[in-house]
């Protein structure tokens, strides 16, 4: 569907826990830079999955694992003004 979005949103990932691929959506009401992270449990950055101008609408990443150990891992969005953490677990 072309909805578009009323606000910022960044979803739970699914499945939670996960082996090595996860999904993580989120969605943008205006046309904007979109920074998405990937960060372990202290803090260290682990991988960068997005980085760009995105229009406006509901997006979906997947997000593979496969070179990370086990853990508690956290994912942050960031567009202008909105920030957003959220923690997963990867179980190997």
């Amino acid at each position: 569907q072309n909805e578009i979005p009323l606000s910022f949103n960044l979803e739970q990932n699914y499945p939670n826990p996960f082996n090595p691929i996860t999904t993580i959506n989120y969605s943008i009401p205006i046309t904007a830079q979109v920074l998405l992270k990937i960060y372990d449990a202290i803090g260290n950055e682990v991988a960068v999955l997005l980085n760009e101008t995105r229009q406006a609408g509901k997006y979906s990443l997947t997000f593979d694992a496969s070179n990370l150990s086990s853990g508690i891992y956290f994912y942050r969005i960031g567009s202008g003004y909105f920030q957003e953490t959220k923690k997963m677990i990867l179980l190997k």
